[in-house]
């Protein structure tokens, strides 16, 4: 049965008399006194100045009785834990524990009564006297990190060591504003941080953030948004109020009724949750996704009818529940002790009734089952044994000769042994302070669900444990999570859309990271991967498919002989070779005929063989250019076309000379008989077969990925190598071109029945023609367009001398025989 204290005296340490300061609520004497401060109570008047053997939590009025029953079972275990110590060898077999506990109220000014009432003692002090030690060792509490703050500031200074059991505010890791406080708990350093991580997990990037406006909240909080931003994870807004402020839980329901964000995250205490809570439920703010801390995630203060349709599918961080043996028997006991004031028949006195068989039940029911679901417990219980450990040390306690109960103990001392006890409880969890003060993060991740009988459930759904290796930590079943709703499908926040492949991210002015707007990449750039933030540029062979979402091979283009446009060239390239062979056949057949031998036969037939080759070096140009028909191709050009220049150059001066040679006195033609038409003719190519030696010879032509005309193709091209080599060959052909139509022009109007100038006249008009439109067109017409250009004027000039010269000759041969007379030819008829 727990015994309360009743009021008395304070010492006055030989001083002025104090105030009266606040008594705990629960006491026992021990050779060592350990203090237990918790928030059995959230609300009351005034500070009670007298107890009766009843708990208070059955007197005084609470905000909520399943949280004063929740605080008050906190209480209970530190003591079941003292007790279980005392009775047991291990680890102080000859020294008592004693406890004084006292209810703070959830306030700072009761707080502070009672941290003044642990350190002082009064009266009832077990010492009687004032040495000037503490009247306790050791302090197990608060509940609350803005209270374990106020207690580890005022013991602070006399080396009190405090450990708190729920406390997890990560200020309280600072060693220099607070070297003696210890917590069996994690600081919220890991349980922000696998917040950030588990809003990652989901791919929820736009959230919002409500906090308790207390150490708690607001340092969780930053140590959350920090870790949010690392993982590119946005805050729509960040809302804070405390439970005096119920003027800003109206704000924030506003704001969250307002907002895009569908996650919240609640950083909050189980007492400002409730009051948020409380207003969503009323204004019917329901399909948020909630993403809870350990202060309330499994509260069962929160479990009201219409609670669940506004925190189902809530995931968050819990404490795990632990179960110690003997310890839910002990509790459920003295709930039955204290409430219906009986005892068993076996071990009562006299003093007690007995515990009648027909006690209604209901009134322990809701007990035993909240009994179950304890999670802070073992943390009180593993302080206690911390405590005791660390007192094992002290003392230098031994099975053999027990613990050293002469030797004066000083807080400082259990403080410093406190920072090296490693320890097993019986359930087998290890139990060992970090540097810090705190214990290893291990949290359950658990999830609001309803069972099939309509009952809330706070389900494990996986785990968190900061003492694994890295990517081992975090572990989910997501197929056994709820979401909001009851909906099994993973609801979406996000504040824009994830952009496609083949798309990048764009911020949107004065917006988070988050808006965005999905803007396709250029051409010749890609994005293979969701929510690219750039585009990547093809390499400078390839290009960019209609999707924008990989590179492909450019396309090769070159003018190939499978092309519409090669077949109709090489037709006409055919045709022109068959009208050439025709046409010598027919000169051939009549090369006896006044006609053929008045227009030099010789230079004929040689004309007539260039234009052959003329016609077919136009097909070099057609195919996959090489380096071999890169120069092949323009040496031949220029090559033949001088020769068949040449031999026009050559028949023209024959037929000026010819009429020269008719003057009196004249003997020019023996200057320009047959051997020196021939040598004429090959020095004028042979000077053309040097310039070609030349240009092959400094830079010859290559063949060359035109890269610069089209972005999304290769122009495959010959490269002139020289341009001034290319230039030189066609500026020769045209310088002959030129000298031929002097010439030809000066003889235009001799007398002949048949003078072949005029018809070389037209035909060099028509080659010169061609060749001149040739050069713009060729500079400006892109990739195969060039080669086909270059190939019509070949052809063009070719057929233009062909047709000029050789088929009005043939038109008499063939069709007007009677005109292939000599008396016609020297125009005597």
């Amino acid at each position: 049965m727990l015994t309360c204290n009743k009021q008395a005296r304070p010492c006055s340490c030989g001083g002025p008399t104090q105030d009266k300061l606040g008594y705990p609520l629960l006491a026992k004497e021990g050779d060592v006194t350990i203090g237990g401060a918790f928030s059995i109570h959230m609300k009351v008047t005034q500070p009670p100045l007298s107890f009766t053997e009843k708990p208070a939590y059955l007197k005084c009025s609470s905000v909520n009785l399943r949280m004063a029953l929740r605080q008050f079972r906190f209480a209970q275990t530190m003591i079941f834990a003292i007790e279980e110590i005392n009775k047991s060898d291990f680890p102080l077999p000859n020294v008592s524990i004693g406890y004084r506990i006292y209810d703070n109220c959830g306030s700072t000014l009761t707080s502070m009564r009672a941290v003044m009432g642990l350190m002082n003692g009064g009266e009832w002090a077990v010492t009687k006297s004032c040495s000037g030690q503490p009247a306790v060792h050791a302090i197990i509490g608060e509940t609350e990190s803005s209270l374990s703050i106020v207690l580890s500031r005022t013991t602070g200074p006399f080396e009190i060591p405090v450990i708190s059991h729920s406390a997890t505010c990560e200020c309280l890791s600072n060693k220099k504003e607070h070297p003696s406080f210890f917590r069996t708990i994690a600081s919220d350093l890991h349980q922000s941080r696998a917040l950030a991580q588990l809003v990652k997990h989901f791919g929820w990037t736009w959230v919002g953030a409500v906090n308790s406006d207390s150490d708690y909240g607001n340092n969780g909080m930053a140590i959350f948004l920090s870790a949010a931003q690392e993982e590119g994870v946005c805050v729509e807004y960040r809302e804070k109020f405390n439970r005096a402020e119920p003027e800003k839980v109206m704000r924030v329901v506003e704001v969250i009724q307002k907002s895009t964000a569908r996650v919240i995250i609640g950083f909050l205490a189980h007492v400002e949750m409730d009051s948020l809570l409380e207003q969503l439920s009323l204004h019917n703010i329901t399909g948020r996704q909630f993403i809870g801390v350990e202060a309330w995630i499994t509260a069962d203060s929160l479990l009201t009818p219409n609670s669940f349709s506004v925190l189902g599918g809530a995931l968050g961080f819990a404490v795990p529940k632990s179960n110690i043996s003997g310890l839910d028997t002990y509790l459920i006991k003295d709930f039955w002790e204290t409430d219906f004031k009986c005892k068993e028949k076996d071990k009562g006195s006299s003093s007690e009734r007995a515990c009648k068989v027909n006690h209604d039940l209901d009134e322990l029911k809701e007990y035993v089952d909240d009994v179950a679901k304890l999670t802070y417990t073992s943390n009180i219980y593993k302080a206690v044994y911390a405590v005791a450990h660390s007192l094992h040390s002290v003392l230098n306690c031994s099975d053999s000769l027990g613990c050293n109960k002469t030797k004066a103990l000083t807080p400082k001392e259990i403080m410093e042994s406190l920072k090296k006890v490693n320890f097993t409880i019986k359930n087998g969890e290890q139990v060992w302070f970090d540097s810090t003060g705190s214990a290893v993060a291990r949290y359950e991740v658990v999830n609001w669900q309803q069972d099939p009988n309509g009952l809330i459930e706070f389900k494990p759904v996986g785990y968190y444990d900061a003492f694994l290796p890295p990517g081992q930590r975090f572990v989910l079943r997501t197929e056994e999570i709820m979401w909001p709703g009851g909906n099994e499908e993973l609801p979406v926040s996000v504040c824009s859309e994830s952009c496609r492949p083949g798309t990048h991210k764009v911020l949107q002015k004065g917006k988070p990271v988050c808006c965005y707007d999905c803007i396709p990449c250029a051409e010749g750039e890609i994005s293979n991967t969701t929510d690219s933030t750039d585009c990547v540029k093809c390499p400078e062979e390839y290009w960019s498919n209609q999707n924008r979402d990989a590179c492909i091979v450019k396309n090769v283009e070159f003018l190939s002989f499978t092309e519409v446009m090669s077949k109709i060239l090489v037709f006409f390239t055919v045709f022109g070779v068959l009208l050439t062979l025709i046409v010598a056949t027919t000169f051939l057949m009549n090369k006896d005929t006044p006609l053929v031998k008045a227009n030099n036969s010789e230079l004929s037939f040689l004309l007539l063989f260039s234009l052959t080759l003329c016609f077919l070096c136009s097909l070099t140009f057609m195919g996959r250019p090489s380096q071999w028909s890169c120069m092949f191709r323009h040496t031949a050009f220029g090559i033949t076309f001088v020769l068949c220049i040449s031999c026009v150059l050559g028949k023209t001066i024959v037929v000026l000379m010819a009429f020269r040679a008719t003057l009196p006195g004249s003997n020019v033609m023996k200057w320009f008989g047959p051997v020196q038409q021939r040598l004429s003719v090959v020095a004028f190519t042979l000077i053309q077969v040097v310039i070609c030696i030349l240009w092959l010879t400094i830079n010859p032509p290559f063949p060359f990925k035109n890269m610069e005309h089209y972005k999304e193709k290769i122009i495959l091209e010959c490269a002139l190598g020289s341009p001034v080599g290319f230039w030189a060959v066609l500026g020769y052909i045209g310088l002959l071109a030129l000298l031929c139509f002097i010439f030809a022009f000066l003889a235009r109007k001799l007398p002949d029945n048949f003078n072949e100038a005029k018809f070389i006249t037209f035909s060099m008009l028509i080659f010169c023609a061609v060749w001149i439109t040739f050069i713009p067109a060729y500079v400006s017409s892109p990739g195969k367009f060039t080669v086909a250009v270059e190939i019509f004027a070949i052809l063009a000039s070719s057929y233009g001398l062909l047709f000029c010269i050789f088929v009005p000759k043939c038109f008499i041969i063939v069709l007007k025989p009677e005109l292939n007379t000599k008396k016609h030819m020297m125009g005597k008829t």
